[in-house]
């Protein structure tokens, strides 16, 4: 198969995707259950996707489970993304080393 049927199938799906709630939800949905509900998938869809991860990112489950530690911790404390990530990743990386 050449690649613009690949380009062709995968544009139709991205486009399918995007399309088929414009044409069942016409009205703006009133229901506050629904609307919060559909508020939180993309935060439970990355989380799904994130969690499993991180503990086979590095070849040692402690290393992963402080690095998380460490993230979580200074995401309490709402630092910088940036920040948080670096961090994670320094005490994933030294406790790899030890």
């Amino acid at each position: 198969m050449s690649v613009a049927v690949y380009i062709t199938v995968m544009s139709l799906t991205t486009y399918l995707i995007r399309m088929v709630p414009f044409t069942f939800f016409r009205r703006k949905i009133k229901s506050r259950f629904l609307n919060d509900f559909l508020s939180y998938i993309p935060y439970a869809v990355l989380t799904a996707i994130t969690i499993p991860t991180i503990f086979y990112s590095t070849g040692s489950y402690l290393s992963a489970a402080l690095g998380t530690a460490a993230a979580l911790a200074l995401a309490y404390f709402e630092l910088p993304t940036l920040a948080v990530a670096l961090a994670a990743t320094v005490v994933a990386f030294a406790v790899s080393v030890i």
